[in-house]
């Protein structure tokens, strides 16, 4: 990896700052999963609420609660480090996304690392904004899926099944809003324009349906579409966003040209040695 002045980073260092970043972004994420390990029943309550209601199945000393339930002497052990490990990598998303930039910045000049920084500064709401609309959409894929069982069976959900289930939809939706981000990062440094963001719109609307069609959880068309609708606006407005700045851009070396014509055109001629006056 080159640094921004130029120097090439040897092979062990560059490995050894790749363990450094790896030890503290693992760190971060088991410090946040003391909190879920902490919080776990109030998390585990909240997951679960679009199946069933956890506080009211305690309040009437209930031993389960609906459909879910936990298998296993393990079960139970392997249910709460799982959950608490999730929620680390979820809440500790701005210190390895910072350990990140921090392993990428030496390769990159100073106003590129000044734009890495605006990219962990809008990636982590962009993440939660998709985290939280994928809550929101949690009760209605329940209500599609489990509204395919037969009348005469008990559907039984293992709760490490619903889990997984619940955080392949954040994640998916989290990563997915991430797309404006990216967009708009790639062309603060100049390697997207606005116009490449945008011509190619029909392909792109295009990908982002069955981007989701083929990667979300759920196969009814309202959820899929509570993904695809504000994903389809983003990324137009990713591409507004790009052209209003390839416009400044472009403005700005017009500026700096013409300063640079009225410098040379005031400047004085040099006489030869040899011209007399």
């Amino acid at each position: 990896m080159s640094s921004h002045d130029g120097a090439v980073m040897p092979l062990l260092d560059h490995l050894r700052e790749f363990r450094k970043r790896i030890i503290r972004a693992a760190l971060s994420i088991l410090v946040f999963a003391g909190l879920g390990w902490a919080y776990y029943n109030q998390i585990i309550t909240t997951l679960a609420s679009p199946v069933c209601d956890l506080k009211a199945a305690q309040a009437n000393q209930a031993t389960n609660c609906g459909a879910l339930y936990i298998s296993g002497v393990l079960g139970p052990l392997n249910l709460q480090i799982k959950v608490s490990l999730l929620v680390g990598v979820i809440i500790a998303a701005p210190f390895w996304l910072y350990q990140l930039w921090a392993f990428i910045a030496p390769a990159l000049h100073r106003r590129e690392r000044r734009n890495s920084i605006l990219f962990i500064v809008a990636a982590t709401p962009f993440f939660a904004a998709g985290a939280i609309l994928a809550y929101l959409v949690l009760p209605l894929a329940i209500k599609v899926l489990f509204g395919f069982t037969p009348e005469s069976l008990n559907n039984l959900v293992k709760f490490d099944d619903y889990l997984d289930f619940v955080l392949r939809l954040i994640l998916i939706f989290g990563i997915a809003f991430e797309l404006p981000v990216f967009l708009v990062s790639l062309n603060l440094i100049g390697v997207l324009s606005g116009k490449s963001i945008l011509r190619p719109w029909r392909f792109a609307v295009f990908g982002i349906t069955l981007f989701v069609a083929s990667f979300s959880p759920t196969a009814d068309p309202l959820s899929m579409a509570a993904l695809a609708v504000p994903l389809t606006l983003l990324y137009f407005a990713a591409g507004g966003i790009a052209l209003l700045v390839d416009k400044r851009r472009a403005r700005a070396a017009a500026k700096y040209s013409d300063d640079e014509a009225s410098e040379v055109e005031g400047a004085q001629p040099i006489d030869s040695p040899g011209e007399e006056h």
